[in-house]
């Protein structure tokens, strides 16, 4: 069975890609560009990591991992960051408030899959 990857991240093109690029690796994607949907989506959409941009409107991708993270049928799931933030420090903040993996933005598409399947592996 398909692997399932919520992605949450609020600029069209990058959801576009993110989403294309997953399918085009048999996984199946579910898109949302507003965090505030991500944790109902999420108890919904039951999946098996979930990517999150960090600059979000209205909720950020921190107030997102913590919440993810806080809901006991939603913190086992993997949490991967993709971010423009891309300093050492930044990267531990993002860590530290409960993200399994992170990748920085512009992405690079071979590093982006090896991450999702990294957090994939059993």
């Amino acid at each position: 069975m398909a692997k399932r990857v919520l992605v949450v991240e609020d600029n069209e093109l990058n959801l576009k890609l993110f989403c294309d690029l997953l399918r085009a690796h048999a996984f199946v994607t579910e898109g949302l560009r507003d965090g505030r949907e991500a944790v109902a989506r999420a108890r919904d959409f039951a999946p098996d990591l979930i990517v999150t941009d960090i600059q979000l409107p209205h909720v950020t991708g921190f107030e997102l991992i913590t919440q993810l993270k806080g809901d006991p049928a939603l913190r086992d799931i993997p949490i991967m960051a993709v971010t423009a933030y891309a300093g050492r420090e930044d990267e531990e903040r993002i860590r530290g408030a409960g993200a399994d993996a992170y990748v920085s933005k512009p992405i690079s598409l071979m590093r982006f899959v090896e991450a999702v399947n990294g957090l994939m592996a059993p």
